[in-house]
C-alpha cells in the first residue's frame, strides 16, 4: 500500500520510506537446528473468519498452570469499515491557492478596505472643486417691519427666486449660493495627502492578508496531507498487528507461547483498529478546515491528488538568518503599512501646526431670476428680472484662545509616536518570526534523516523478528516490541516531513514572500570539485591552474560550503505560482 499525499515540484526525488508495506520472506533454509519444532504458520483470513463465527469467543484468565493449547484462542476483530465518503473531490495545492486568492472572505475584504480607501482619497482630493446648488424658494410676509432708521412700517410683500442657489429674500445677497467653494486650505491640503497614506496602508494591509491567506492555506493542505498519510500508515501498522495477532494466537493454540501473549496482541490489533477509526477522523477535520479556508462546502471531502509526501526546499540552506531577516526587512508587507501610518500621522502634525495660519474662504456665485412686490408699490406681486450675486471672505480662527490648537498639535505629536512604537513592535515580530521559523526549519530538516534511519532499522527489525518467529525461533513478544518501535518510528517519519514543510512555508511568508531572484544563492561547490582541482569561476569557468601569488600578497581563503546534518543541498526556490 502507498500513503496518499505528495505536493507537486522539483524538489527532493526521494519519497516517504515510512508506508512501505511489508512483504514476509520465507524462513532462510538452515537457519533451524535439526531438533527444532515445525514451523508456525499463522492461519489465514479465511480460516480465521471461520474460526472466529465457530463460536470463538474473548479469552477470559485461567487460574492453575492449565496448558496454552487448552484455552481458547483470542476473538480477533475484523478490519473496522472505513467511515470515510468515497465521493471525493481531489485537490492539489497550486488549485488550493488559486481558490483561497479568489473565495477567501478575508482576503476579499481586505481588497475592498483598499477600494473604501482610494473613495475616500478621490472624495479628499475633489474638495479643491466648487459645489453646484440649483433651487428656488418663495418669501412672503405680512405685518410691521423696521428700517435702518427706526421707522416702524406695515408693509405686506411678497418674492420670489429660481436659478443657481436659493434662500434670496430681500436686498439681501443669495444666502446659498448656485457656485460655492468652502473650507480650510490647511485641513483640505493635509487631509488629502494624509488619504493617499490611507491607500497605501490599505494596499499593504491587503498583501499582509494575502500572505496570511496563503499560509492558511497551505497549512490547512499540509493538514489534510498529514491526515491522509496518517490514515495510511495506520492501516498498514493495523495490517502487521493483525499478521502478529494471527501468529501469536497460533503460537499459543500449538502451545508453544502463552495465552496472555496472544491476549497481548489481540488488545494491540484493537487498539491499532481504533487509530485507523482515529486517523479517518483527523482526515474529515481536515478536509472541513480546508474547505473552510477556501469558501467552500464543508460536506465535501477533499482529497489530495499527490501521490507521495516528500520534503518541499523553498528557501536554500546557504542563507544565514541574519540575511534572511534583512530580506524580511525589505519584503513584509506590515512595515510598508506601518511606515505609512507614520507618514499620515506627520501630515496630520503638519496640519495642526500650520491650522491657525491657514484661512478658511469662502466663494460664492449666483445667478437666476426674481420677482415680487408689496402694499406700498406697484405692482403688488411682479416686476420679475435677473439679477447675479458673488461673494468672497476669508477668516482665520483661533481655536479656543489658542489653546484648543495647543491640544490638536499635542494629540498628533502623540499619534506620532504611538504609530513608530507600532512600527518597532511589528519590527520585533517580524525578525522573531523569521528566527524561529528558521530554527524550526533545520531542526525538523535533521529529524527527517534521524526518523528515516529508525524506518530503516525498524523495517530490518520487524522482518528479522517475523523470520525468527515463523520459524519457531524467539517469543512472539519480541515481533509484537518490534511492530510498536516500526509504528513508533512510521508516525515519527511521516510527521518529521509534514513539520518540515510546514516550517519551509512558514519560513517563506515570514520573509514576505519574496521572489526568486531574492533568494537566489551560488551553487555551493565545495564537495564537487576533487580535492587539489581548482575550483571553476566566472572569471576561470574551465577552473585551469592560476598563476601563483606572488609571495608579498596573501592569497584569500575560499569559503567553503558549511557540513552538517542538517544542511542539504540548495533546492530550486518556489515560484509565485497560485499566489
Amino acid at each position: 500500500m502507498r500513503m496518499t499525499g505528495r505536493i507537486t515540484g522539483n524538489f527532493l526525488p526521494w519519497k516517504i520510506l515510512g508506508v512501505i508495506l511489508f512483504v514476509s520472506p520465507p524462513a532462510v533454509p538452515g537457519a533451524e537446528s535439526p531438533n527444532a519444532p515445525a514451523p508456525i504458520v499463522a492461519p489465514s483470513e479465511d480460516e480465521s473468519d471461520r474460526s472466529n463465527s465457530n463460536g470463538a469467543t474473548a479469552s477470559t484468565p485461567s487460574s492453575g498452570n492449565a496448558a496454552a493449547s487448552d484455552s481458547p484462542t483470542p476473538l480477533l476483530l475484523p478490519p473496522a469499515p472505513s467511515i470515510l465518503d468515497p465521493a471525493i473531490r481531489p485537490i492539489d495545492l497550486n488549485t488550493a491557492l488559486q481558490l483561497a486568492g479568489v473565495q477567501n472572505p478575508n482576503l476579499l475584504i481586505a481588497r475592498q478596505r483598499v477600494v473604501e480607501a482610494a473613495a475616500l482619497r478621490q472624495l479628499a482630493a475633489v474638495q479643491f472643486l466648487p459645489s453646484i446648488n440649483l433651487g428656488m424658494n418663495y418669501d412672503t410676509h405680512t405685518g410691521v417691519v423696521q428700517q435702518s432708521n427706526g421707522n416702524i412700517l406695515s408693509v405686506n410683500r411678497s418674492a420670489v427666486y429660481v436659478g443657481a442657489g436659493a434662500n434670496a429674500v430681500a436686498a439681501g445677497t443669495v444666502n446659498i449660493p448656485g457656485v460655492v467653494l468652502s473650507g480650510n486650505v490647511a485641513t483640505v491640503v493635509y487631509g488629502y495627502l494624509a488619504s493617499k497614506q490611507v491607500v497605501r496602508q490599505r494596499e499593504f494591509a491587503s498583501l499582509a492578508v494575502r500572505n496570511q491567506a496563503f499560509l492558511q492555506t497551505t497549512l490547512a493542505y499540509c493538514a489534510l496531507m498529514r491526515g491522509e498519510g496518517t490514515r495510511a500508515v495506520a492501516m498498514q501498522v493495523r495490517d502487521d498487528a493483525r499478521r502478529v495477532a494471527k501468529l501469536t494466537a497460533a503460537y499459543a493454540a500449538a502451545g508453544q507461547g502463552r495465552r496472555a501473549d496472544a491476549d497481548r496482541a489481540a488488545t494491540e490489533l484493537a487498539k491499532r483498529e481504533a487509530d485507523f477509526l482515529a486517523a479517518e477522523g483527523d482526515v474529515l477535520i481536515a478536509s472541513a478546515r480546508l474547505c473552510d479556508v477556501l469558501n467552500l462546502d464543508p460536506s465535501i471531502r477533499l482529497h489530495p491528488t499527490d501521490a507521495w509526501v516528500t520534503p518541499q526546499p523553498i528557501i536554500p540552506d546557504p542563507i544565514p538568518v541574519s540575511e534572511l531577516i534583512a530580506l524580511a526587512l525589505l519584503q513584509r508587507p506590515e512595515l510598508g503599512e506601518r511606515r505609512a501610518a507614520i507618514r499620515e500621522t506627520l501630515l496630520m502634525l503638519e496640519g495642526a501646526k500650520v491650522l491657525p495660519f491657514s484661512p478658511t474662504v469662502l466663494v460664492g456665485f449666483s445667478a437666476g431670476g426674481m420677482g415680487g412686490g408689496s402694499n406700498l408699490v406697484r405692482p403688488i406681486f411682479g416686476g420679475f428680472g435677473g439679477r447675479t450675486d458673488l461673494d468672497a471672505y476669508a477668516f482665520w480662527t483661533i481655536q479656543n484662545l489658542g489653546v484648543g490648537n495647543v491640544a490638536l498639535i499635542n494629540l498628533a505629536r502623540s499619534r506620532v509616536g504611538i504609530t513608530r512604537y507600532q512600527e518597532v513592535a511589528v519590527l520585533d515580530r517580524i525578525r522573531a518570526e523569521v528566527a524561529e521559523a528558521y530554527a524550526r526549519t533545520h531542526a525538523r530538516y535533521a529529524q527527517i534523516g534521524t526518523t528515516e534511519q529508525a524506518v530503516r532499522s525498524g523495517t530490518d527489525g520487524f522482518r528479522a523478528d517475523l523470520i525468527r518467529l515463523e520459524g519457531t525461533v524467539g517469543l512472539p513478544i519480541e515481533l509484537l516490541d518490534s511492530m510498536r518501535l516500526l509504528a513508533r518510528a512510521r508516525y515519527e517519519y511521516l510527521a518529521a516531513i509534514v513539520d518540515y514543510n510546514e516550517a519551509q512555508f512558514s519560513l517563506y511568508v515570514a520573509l514576505g514572500q519574496p521572489p526568486a531572484n531574492a533568494l537566489a544563492r551560488p551553487v555551493p561547490t565545495a564537495g564537487v570539485v576533487p580535492a587539489g582541482d581548482p575550483i571553476p569561476t566566472p572569471a576561470n569557468p574551465e577552473g585551469s591552474p592560476q598563476p601563483e601569488k606572488l609571495p608579498n600578497r596573501a592569497a584569500s581563503p575560499v569559503p567553503l560550503a558549511t557540513t552538517s546534518v542538517n544542511i542539504r543541498p540548495p533546492g530550486p526556490p518556489l515560484t509565485q505560482a497560485g499566489r
